[in-house]
């Protein structure tokens, strides 16, 4: 399959901090077995170390928990919703659909990506429905309370039912972080291609086929057609160094929305 990263954007903005994604949490770290399915942790060949943790990356930068003021999740897999139960005292946003298909957890694999133990103490929520003006031709959810206007997220069902991009408006143009609409980088070019491996894990995870495809059709049309808007995913890690190197200037003159400075964290690898 090749070696996965699973990554999130940690933004500073002038109400407070803002993680988008959390990736695995220190509670996975310390009791892997009792909260992430064994099938997945087998079958991906999680590699998990405190380090990597959101807590540990936000804490390294001088910042704790209490900063943590919102959380916006792409969806609710184990890998990205991990860390929830680290920063108490954020509001989680997700999608409607999605948290209603967590909750329900039907079938074999929504048993499996959802992890009720990496989200049960979570306190404070606020749920959302697409709908007003549209990003690029996408539906949008704009005017997330408590976050400024320039973090958007942008309904990308087909992974998973409620899955989501959250697009964030910079000085040097629109970041989208896709989330696991797609997984490797050269499914965004004109002529996709996707290593066999990867592809047949995507049918695997998908709830959708048809809109998941559609949704890589139109996120891949944007790509090539709109400047001033860089899309990445959660998983390639070719893709993460990019945005890493891209975000080196930023942290150190300015920032990932007006008045604010986005840094970026990263966590433990999967690794087949």
């Amino acid at each position: 399959m090749g070696r996965l990263i699973c990554h999130c954007l940690l933004v500073e903005t002038n109400q407070g901090l803002v993680l988008i994604d959390t990736g695995f949490g220190t509670r996975d770290v310390a009791a892997p077995y009792e909260r992430l399915s064994p099938l997945f942790v087998h079958m991906n060949r999680i590699q998990l170390d405190w380090r990597f943790t959101a807590l540990a990356e936000v804490e390294a930068r001088g910042f704790s928990a209490r900063d943590i003021r919102h959380i916006v999740l792409t969806h609710l897999d184990f890998d990205h919703a991990g860390g929830l139960e680290d920063f108490p005292e954020a509001t989680i946003h997700v999608m409607q659909n999605e948290v209603d298909a967590a909750r329900s957890r039907d079938g074999f694999i929504a048993r499996r990506r959802y992890r009720p133990e990496q989200w049960d103490d979570v306190r404070h929520w606020h749920f959302h429905s697409a709908g007003g003006e549209r990003w690029f031709g996408f539906e949008a959810v704009r005017d997330l309370p408590g976050l400024p206007p320039e973090i958007l997220m942008i309904p990308l069902p087909g992974h998973t039912a409620g899955h989501a991009g959250v697009a964030i408006e910079t000085p040097q143009g629109w970041l989208l972080n896709a989330g696991d609409a797609y997984f490797h980088r050269y499914e965004m070019n004109r002529h996709p291609h996707c290593t066999p491996g990867l592809a047949a894990y995507q049918r695997l995870m998908e709830v959708d086929r048809e809109e998941r495809l559609y949704n890589q059709d139109r996120l891949r049309e944007l790509a090539n057609r709109r400047r001033g808007v860089r899309i990445f995913c959660s998983h390639d890690p070719i893709e993460y160094e990019a945005l890493v190197q891209l975000s080196a200037p930023a942290r150190e003159e300015s920032a990932a929305v007006p008045a604010s400075r986005r840094h970026e964290a990263g966590y433990a690898a999967h690794v087949s």
